[in-house]
């Protein structure tokens, strides 16, 4: 028997107002990859050939020097692994702590609920760069050992022996992104978590499950395309941190990748196709992270925004 194919749908033309869209967009993104190209050819470049024929000439000579060069010479390999001893836990800390909050503050009412969810939104917005000398101070002055002292005075908590000082260790990096993280993801994570169903979790009450269970088992895995939405741009902006690690360490061997790559500056000159190289090769992991979790962060992006 002849099976009947439907007709295909005809395609609608683009009025003259789309065309004049896309090429907008078609030239207003090579525009903005622009110092990306212009990165990756000077990269390939010499500094001699950079100097005599200018940054935007043509290469006369292509060579792979710089990244060999820029992975002996910078240590980026040894940066890059201080980049994940800082970024994993950092990310790890600031999913969960905030994917707390936000189960809290989504699915529970209480007294200043909205006072604390505001305060978590008015955090977003407060330039961080104004707390760059206090958050130096106290970290410079405070160590755990008179942390666990103040609590064995006031909360007779055992005291541990120990001294370990926020001041240019990898923990003061990772507690101040885990601070300045939780707005974001616990205002982010807040709308997804109130797009769920209540009658889920009251199924689940029923069943004798508590609130820390139904938060694990249900109300996780519900919100796992929002959860790699934020994880991917987490992991991109605290991965790519400088400021922060610049304040907080002074151990060269405790540097990330971006505070490391400063090691390939010269005394009197510096070579920028050295530079560039060492550059590109500390954008690798981000580029990685995005492009395996990018059908999560493109759905996850807007699947919080709708009820």
């Amino acid at each position: 028997m002849a099976t009947i194919n439907p007709p295909k749908p005809k395609r609608r033309a683009l009025s003259t107002g789309q065309w004049l869209m896309v090429l907008f967009l078609l030239v207003f993104t090579l525009v903005y990859m622009v110092p990306f190209f212009g990165a990756i050819i000077t990269s390939f470049r010499t500094m001699d050939d950079m100097s005599l024929n200018g940054f935007w000439s043509l290469p006369r000579e292509i060579t792979i020097s710089n990244y060999v060069e820029a992975i002996q010479r910078s240590g980026v390999t040894g940066f890059l692994g201080n980049s994940f001893i800082i970024t994993l836990p950092a990310l790890t800390g600031t999913i969960f702590l905030s994917s707390l909050s936000a189960y809290a503050l989504a699915r529970h009412r209480f007294a200043g609920n909205k006072f604390i969810y505001f305060m978590y939104v008015a955090g977003t917005m407060l330039p961080f760069q104004i707390l760059l000398l206090p958050v130096f101070m106290l970290s410079n002055n405070l160590c755990l050992q008179e942390a666990y002292e103040l609590g064995q005075f006031v909360l007779n908590i055992p005291f541990v022996d120990a001294k370990v000082c926020l001041y240019n260790s990898y923990l003061g990096v990772i507690m101040i992104h885990i601070a300045f993280q939780m707005g974001f993801c616990t205002f982010v994570l807040r709308n997804f978590m109130r797009s769920i169903p209540g009658e889920i979790m009251d199924a689940a009450r029923i069943d004798g499950a508590n609130e820390f269970g139904i938060y694990w088992r249900i109300v996780m895995p519900l919100t796992l395309p929002g959860i790699a939405a934020v994880s991917t741009l987490e992991f991109t902006w605290i991965f790519n941190d400088y400021i922060w690690a610049l304040i907080l360490l002074s151990d060269g061997s405790k540097f990330p990748v971006t505070q490391g790559l400063s090691n390939l500056q010269g005394q009197f000159t510096t070579n920028w196709p050295l530079i560039t190289a060492g550059a590109l090769v500390a954008t690798l992991p981000t580029l990685i992270v995005f492009f395996a979790l990018q059908r999560y962060f493109i759905g996850g992006l807007t699947l919080g925004g709708v009820k």
